[in-house]
């Protein structure tokens, strides 16, 4: 399991856990939540912020913020 900010560019994720207390709501709502498909689309210059697909939506977080949000890789077959 890694922190979402680890993620490279073009790698799929499930995500694990989320740290409720430390996320903004609207992420959640936004279907940022354990079991759901996460994938790396773009990251930002520095490295922040980053573009990402969560289950069919685009958004935009800061590194800071996917720092709470822990993934488990997919395996490409």
């Amino acid at each position: 399991m890694i922190a979402l900010d680890e993620l490279e560019k073009g790698q799929e994720a499930e995500i694990e856990h989320i740290e409720t207390d430390q996320l903004p709501l609207k992420l959640i709502e936004m279907g940022c939540l354990p079991g759901n498909s996460i994938s790396l689309i773009q990251k930002a210059p520095f490295n922040d912020p980053l573009y990402l697909k969560i289950d069919g939506s685009h958004l935009a977080i800061r590194k800071e913020t996917a720092r709470f949000i822990y993934v488990r890789l997919k395996n490409k077959e």
